[in-house]
């Protein structure tokens, strides 16, 4: 699949931001006065900008309007109401961390279940694509949902951080490893992508364009394997291993904010190659599997 930055950057940035505000909404964290301020300002920041950023891949910004009509079939839909919901219903939690108004609690977990489940509606709109096996299981929102509590633990300061970012590093190791079978245990091959098995073995003889089109553009991105190792290894150590060695060390908030710019780097290699590496059944239309 073609790696948009627009479609990059929207499922990393949101993720942490959807992360952080499932910790303040929880309770985890509760900053007052002016320290509320900057983290609730930089988890909507981030929610926001990441909401932005996947306007820009809609071709037409007000198709987004369009995404809200759709909840009871499609996962975009829920994800764009679920995302709503969450800023919406932890606003007043914000200012009452912020000017100290004393908002029960409760408001505020309820802002943070939706929270995760908007990062898991994210999740769903690529593991419900069966024609890219890579992403069709249960282990998609798994990986978008780890990533989040691991990026919102590190982002509040919990002392689970540590261990959170482990685990999505486990979680990223699992996904290649069942990712990398995923398209030869599902079976497709250019006979079933056509129909055409039943009756023989079918090949490309000639090329079904004679110029770029849409479905090569955007369809189909092929990756070399040594490059998509090195880029596993980038984004293992960024995303995991390097920020939850810098949070053991003690370096206080310093160490927070260089183990989050880690971890954003690494996030945003694993998230490209998440869609570089995903390979749509189309691809056997042209003979241009990677």
């Amino acid at each position: 699949m073609n790696p948009a930055p627009s479609v990059i950057l929207f499922s990393t940035l949101s993720g942490l931001g959807f992360g952080l505000l499932a910790f303040l909404g929880a309770g985890v964290l509760v900053p007052s006065g002016w320290t509320a301020f900057f983290l609730w300002g930089l988890a909507y920041g981030l929610a926001v900008a990441g909401l932005l950023a996947a306007t820009f891949h809609l071709g037409n910004p007000k198709n987004g309007l369009k995404a809200f009509s759709q909840w009871r079939t499609s996962w975009l839909s829920r994800e764009a109401w679920a995302s709503v919901g969450t800023l919406l219903l932890l606003a007043p939690v914000a200012l009452s961390d912020w000017l100290g108004l004393g908002l029960p609690r409760a408001f505020g977990w309820v802002g943070a279940a939706l929270a995760l489940g908007t990062v898991f509606t994210t999740g769903m709109i690529y593991a419900q694509i069966k024609a890219v096996p890579r992403w069709h299981h249960w282990l998609t929102p798994v990986m978008f949902l780890t990533f989040a509590l691991a990026g919102g633990a590190l982002l509040a300061g919990s002392a689970l951080a540590p261990l959170a970012l482990v685990a999505a590093g486990g979680v990223l190791l699992a996904l290649w490893r069942v990712g990398d079978r995923a398209f030869a245990r599902a079976g497709q091959t250019m006979g079933t992508a056509t129909g055409l098995d039943r009756i023989g073995t079918p090949w490309v003889f000639e090329p079904a364009h004679t110029a770029g089109n849409y479905l090569l553009r955007e369809m189909i991105h092929v990756v070399g394997r040594k490059h998509a190792q090195k880029l596993r290894w980038i984004a293992l150590v960024l995303a995991s291993v390097l920020p939850a060695f810098a949070l053991l060390l003690p370096l206080g908030w310093p160490g927070v904010a260089l183990a989050a710019v880690l971890h954003l780097a690494g996030t945003l290699a694993a998230r490209w190659l998440f869609f570089a590496e995903a390979e749509h059944v189309v691809g056997l239309y042209y003979g241009a599997r990677g």
